[in-house]
């Protein structure tokens, strides 16, 4: 598994390298994050309707998310099932983006990016 993570960073900057798109990636995350924490209480303790709104922001983060990655010069690989759907996207939120911002890389292409950009 961890072979599985170290893959999906090895070429996350090659499809989050736009301001936009990071921009996008750096305010979404957390939304759903809290989303992912928000079903789990929900789960546990209710209300449905915490529910109810943890899964919408969970599918808001991702929809917009799409839509920056929609102006990255490089797609991003496509999905090879409903597993694998699930999988990398828990991962890329969970796991991959918050190392690629810990790595210092996130500011590396931030930096990069600067006044050009790779949006069409």
């Amino acid at each position: 598994m961890s072979n599985y993570f170290s893959s999906q960073l090895a070429g996350y900057h090659r499809v989050h390298h736009a301001r936009t798109n990071l921009l996008v990636h750096i305010l979404t995350v957390p939304v759903f994050l809290a989303g992912t924490v928000g079903l789990a209480y929900a789960a546990v303790f209710g209300p449905w309707w915490l529910a109810v709104a943890s899964v919408a922001a969970m599918v808001a983060a991702i929809g917009v998310q799409g839509r920056g990655h929609a102006i990255e010069a490089e797609r991003v690989a496509p999905f090879r099932g409903p597993a694998d759907v699930l999988a990398r996207l828990f991962a890329e939120q969970w796991i991959t983006f918050p190392r690629f911002v810990a790595s210092g890389q996130f500011a590396r292409e931030w930096r990069d990016a600067g006044s050009k950009t790779a949006e069409p």
